[in-house]
């Protein structure tokens, strides 16, 4: 299956989130990460299951405890969700998204700066 014609729910998102940071981790592993008090053990699985059904993930089954890793690509993956989110919740416009992003949550001085930063090397 193409990556980009996957689309992952919320709940496949915070899984990805979690292979991404650790690469690879058995279905405990990423329940603990997830730290979840209202999402079970078996539900995680029967998620990262379906999530290999998918093509989201491999799962490397040659020892007792099956790992996992992801699959697609970290970046392509977020930059798809910025994208539907910039067309659908903001029409299209990735100032209104920024401005709302930068009103909504208290930025960090650092995180300014970074901003500032980028900005400039968009200009030239």
């Amino acid at each position: 299956m193409s990556e980009h014609l996957i689309k992952p729910t919320e709940g496949e998102m915070e899984i990805l989130q979690v292979l991404w940071k650790k690469g690879e981790c058995t279905v405990r592993e990423v329940f603990e990460e997830l730290n979840k008090k209202d999402i079970g053990y078996t539900t995680i699985l029967k998620i990262m299951q379906i999530m290999h059904e998918k093509g989201m993930v491999d799962r490397n089954t040659s020892a007792k405890t099956h790992i996992y890793k992801a699959l697609l690509n970290k970046e392509h993956t977020q930059q798809h969700f910025l994208n539907k989110m910039i067309d659908t919740v903001y029409n299209g416009s990735t100032a209104r998204l920024v401005m709302q992003a930068l009103g909504n949550k208290s930025a960090s001085r650092e995180e300014i700066d970074l901003i500032k930063e980028y900005l400039e090397k968009l200009e030239k």
